[in-house]
């Protein structure tokens, strides 16, 4: 995203008026959600001064702050003290979405169990991530000399939008950690769930998908 990024973190990039992160928190207000973790890596003072307690908004902001980058899963597992002990939603910070977050409400996942948000694979990720059928997750499989930029049966990518009960996260000590070995281990354990969002949702990745939320 550079050079958007170099003075401004990507959760504060305005689209449609408002900086990303603030769409976030009014729509899960809208939903019922009062409680809010922020992870602050990149340019983090700018995050807290525009956050701040959370008070403008009627809701409740605690700061996770992240003295290097810690990739999604090590901000989550450094965050997990202010989380407690029930199942907790995330939802990445560089994403723009209509989701109806008051589905959240509806989902029940089990101990040491994560609920994944599946959305249509964008053109830049045509592979996908997982194949979907009810509610299980399942890794795709490729058909024999299958390019990896090819779709494995009937794909999806990952939103960016999930539950997780906060044992999923057991054993992870602190520091730098991805996501996608954690979701990997996850489906093969049938720990994880999903569920299908066909509506407005954008990667923004690039000042190109930024470019096209605001035009």
């Amino acid at each position: 995203m550079r050079p958007l990024t170099a003075e401004t973190p990507k959760p504060l990039l305005p689209v449609r008026g408002k900086p990303l992160i603030e769409h976030h928190i009014e729509r899960l207000l809208e939903a019922g959600f009062t409680d809010f973790v922020v992870n602050a890596a990149h340019l983090a003072e700018r995050v807290v001064e525009f956050c701040g307690d959370g008070s403008r908004w009627d809701v409740r902001i605690q700061i996770s702050r992240e003295p290097a980058p810690l990739e999604t899963a090590g901000g989550i597992v450094q965050a997990l003290p202010y989380l407690g002990d029930t199942p907790f939603a995330v939802v990445n910070g560089d994403i723009f979405t209509e989701f109806p977050f008051q589905a959240l409400g509806e989902i029940r996942v089990r101990q040491g169990c994560g609920h994944l948000i599946l959305v249509d694979n964008p053109a830049h990720h045509p592979a996908g991530d997982f194949v979907l059928t009810g509610q299980h997750v399942y890794q795709p499989v490729k058909a024999k000399g299958e390019r990896d930029d090819e779709p494995a049966q009937e794909t999806l990518t990952f939103s960016g939008i999930a539950l997780y009960d906060p044992a999923f996260f057991a054993g992870c000590a602190p520091g730098k950690r991805p996501l996608k070995p954690l979701l990997d281990q996850a489906v093969a354990e049938e720990r994880l769930t999903g569920q299908y969002y066909g509506g407005a949702w954008s990667d923004v990745g690039t000042p190109e998908r930024l470019a096209a939320l605001n035009g």
